[in-house]
């Protein structure tokens, strides 16, 4: 309902609206008001916002302007499997980011899909291949093949860094889409936060997608392909936070992990290649840049295979997690990457420059591939469409 005061329109809106937009962004009432004076009133129901204000208020608090006007807060809920295993994650209510995040890429699976349709492909031989019942070692040595990315390939590569963007390549090679991205669409000042989420699989016989939260550190990131890569063979969408040191109650994450480890580090190239004779952490240096993974993933696989104990493990594994985590914020530090190669990441490059050819022959309206590309001018457009190699 809406009533004028004056020359100028108010809305009546329900508190408790307010207040669930407000918690639901996490937000609390001290900060709304500093952006709007009177918010504390609009919240208590002593006084009614303009229809002006409301939208503001709308881009703020990230939700559509249309839900202050429902009769009751609307119930959010993940729409894909919650397989995560911390309990912090799973019992809080999901981000409004992570929201956005499943959404957007969910859109960006749908027109993949009927643009793949409209080309006359077929469905992946890849996705749902798989049983829970399957030997985890089988099936990464079909990943594996399938990839095409087997270890004298990372041995040619000089970091994780360069290893990840090849592992990337090489699954989008065999048409799945991998999206990395650490903020909500291009916003920087959306962050995704790794403590709820790692990364999700959306199965599609055409058009799955994996999506890796980028905020992540190299060596997560690595690991969470790599068990994303397995819920597309095991044919089961679902959010993760696998992790290379936990052994995960629900059987499926255990199995997804289990798959990981071995398309990542072998057990049986790792016996012939390990040497108990040297100081484990020379060992552990040597080893991860002869498999191109983290030294986290050779200890974890040290330790699956027998070769160390759980003391050891524990011990070393907290030690090498700090240096690690060290290494990483001190090259974080170091500045950004470029954009355009930035927002070719975020949302596939395969996608983007599906989407970028089918605007320029006419087939989608660039209207919608701004939308699904997170851009809104014709000269990003252009740039991006250079920097992909795709020319009118």
């Amino acid at each position: 309902m809406a009533s004028s005061r004056g020359k100028k329109l108010r809305v009546n809106i329900k508190p408790k609206l307010l207040q669930w937009t407000r918690k639901r962004a996490g937000y609390t009432s001290d900060f709304m008001a500093k952006k709007f004076p009177k918010y504390s009133y609009w919240e208590r129901g002593m006084a009614q916002p303009t229809l002006k204000q409301l939208e503001r208020m709308a881009k703020t608090l990230h939700v559509p302007l249309g839900i202050f006007f429902l009769d009751e807060p609307p119930r959010e809920d993940l729409p894909i499997p919650d397989l995560r295993t911390m309990p912090q994650a799973r019992l809080s209510r999901p981000s409004p980011e992570l929201l956005e995040t499943i959404y957007s890429c969910q859109q960006r699976q749908e027109w993949y899909r009927n643009y793949l349709l409209s080309l006359g492909e077929g469905p992946i031989p890849y996705v749902g291949k798989a049983m829970l019942n399957d030997s985890p070692k089988a099936i990464a040595a079909q990943i594996l093949e399938a990839v095409n990315f087997d270890l004298e390939d990372r041995r040619k590569l000089h970091t994780w860094t360069q290893a990840l963007g090849r592992f990337i390549d090489k699954v989008e090679q065999i048409g799945i889409l991998v999206m990395v991205n650490s903020i909500v669409g291009n916003n920087t000042h959306r962050h995704l936060n790794p403590e709820e989420f790692r990364g999700f699989a959306l199965i599609d016989d055409y058009a799955p997608v994996i999506f890796i939260n980028g905020a992540d550190t190299i060596a997560a990131k690595t690991f969470t392909l790599a068990h994303e890569l397995a819920h597309i063979w095991l044919g089961r969408s679902g959010i993760s936070d696998a992790r290379i040191e936990r052994l995960p109650e629900d059987y499926t994450e255990r199995w997804c992990n289990q798959v990981a480890a071995e398309v990542l580090v072998p057990q049986d190239r790792l016996a012939d290649s390990y040497n108990p004779q040297y100081e484990l952490k020379m060992e552990v240096d040597r080893l991860a840049r002869e498999f191109k993974v983290s030294t986290l993933v050779i200890l974890r696989r040290l330790f699956d295979g027998g070769h160390i104990d759980l003391g050891t493990f524990r011990q070393v594994y907290e030690e090498e997690l700090e240096r690690v985590l060290a290494f990483e914020r001190k090259a974080k530090g170091k500045g950004g990457g470029a954009f355009f190669r930035a927002l070719g990441t975020r949302v596939s490059k395969r996608f983007a420059v599906s989407i970028i050819a089918s605007a320029l022959e006419g087939q989608t309206l660039f209207r919608d591939a701004y939308a699904m590309l997170g851009i809104s001018k014709a000269k990003t457009f252009r740039k991006l469409a250079g920097e992909l190699g795709i020319n009118r």
